[in-house]
C-alpha cells in the first residue's frame, strides 16, 4: 500500500464521535463529534492531561466502551455496529493493547501471558510457542520464559507486555501511558523498543500520553482538549507495504 492509498483508505475513521459520562447532576462532555482518520503504519499520539478523553478515546477505538454517537471504522469494519461479543472477538483478533500497569495475569508464566491470544484464537501451541520465544528475544527478556510476572521489573514487565500485544500480529496496536508507570530512563528504552517493534512489523500504533518528548518521533500528534481533536502538528505521510 502506497502513502496515498493509507490516506484514501485509512486503517481507522472515525465520524462524529461522541461520548459523555452522567450522574444525577451532572454531564461530562469528553469527546464531542470528533472526526480522525489515521492512516495505516503511522506512530499517532494523541496528547492530553490526565481525564481529558484520551484513554476514553482508545477505549471506543478498541470497542472496549461504546459511544454515544458517531461510527469508528476499522479496516472497513464498523465496529459500532457490532454486538458487544462481536467488538470482543474483533478486539481479540485485530487490536493490540500496550497498558499502563502491563496487565500481566500473576498466575501465569511470562510465556503463557504472551501466548494467550494465540491460544484464545485457537492456535496450536507449538505455532505460539515459537512466536512468543521469537518475540521474548527481541524485547530481550528469551531467558525469563519461565519466571512469573512478580519476579520481573516494572520495565521488564512492560516488555512482556509489549510482546503480549504484538503476537498475533495485529492490525492495531493502542499503547495507553506505557511509560506513565515507569522511571525516566526505563521508560525510554521501553518507548525506544515499542517503536522499533511496531515499525519493524508495519503496525499502526496509536499511543495516549501526557509526555510532550514523543511528539518528535511521531508521525501524527494531536491533542485532546474539551471534548475536541486539535492537530498539533501536520501529520507525516507513511509508506506501508502490505
Amino acid at each position: 500500500m502506497t502513502s496515498d492509498d493509507a490516506h484514501k483508505n485509512p486503517i481507522v475513521q472515525i465520524r462524529g464521535l461522541s461520548k459523555a459520562y452522567r450522574d444525577e447532576r451532572h454531564v461530562l462532555t469528553v469527546l464531542d463529534h470528533v472526526d480522525l482518520d489515521i492512516a495505516a503504519g503511522q506512530l499517532f499520539v494523541l496528547l492530553g492531561s490526565s481525564g481529558s478523553g484520551k484513554s476514553t478515546l482508545l477505549n471506543l477505538i478498541s470497542g472496549i466502551d461504546h459511544p454515544d454517537g458517531g461510527q469508528i471504522a476499522i479496516d472497513g469494519t464498523d465496529i459500532t455496529t457490532l454486538s458487544d461479543y462481536d467488538r470482543t472477538i474483533f478486539r481479540r483478533d485485530h487490536v493490540g493493547i500496550v497498558f499502563q500497569f502491563f496487565n500481566l495475569l500473576p498466575t501465569l508464566t511470562v510465556l503463557e501471558n504472551i501466548t494467550l491470544p494465540h491460544e484464545l484464537r485457537g492456535i496450536s501451541r507449538r505455532r505460539s510457542v515459537h512466536a512468543a520465544r521469537a518475540l521474548l528475544a527481541r524485547v530481550g527478556l528469551a531467558d525469563r520464559a519461565d519466571d512469573f510476572p512478580d519476579r520481573l521489573s516494572g520495565g521488564e514487565q512492560q516488555r512482556v507486555a509489549i510482546a503480549r500485544a504484538l503476537v498475533h500480529e495485529p492490525l492495531l496496536v493502542l499503547a495507553d501511558e506505557p511509560t506513565g508507570n515507569l522511571d525516566e530512563e526505563t521508560g525510554k528504552s521501553i518507548l525506544k523498543l515499542l517503536l522499533e517493534l511496531t515499525r519493524d512489523a508495519g503496525k499502526t500504533l496509536i499511543m495516549a500520553t501526557h509526555d510532550p518528548t514523543i511528539v518528535p518521533l511521531a508521525d501524527c500528534v494531536y491533542r485532546v482538549h474539551h471534548g475536541k481533536l486539535l492537530m498539533e502538528s501536520q501529520c507525516a505521510e507513511q509508506t506501508v507495504e502490505q
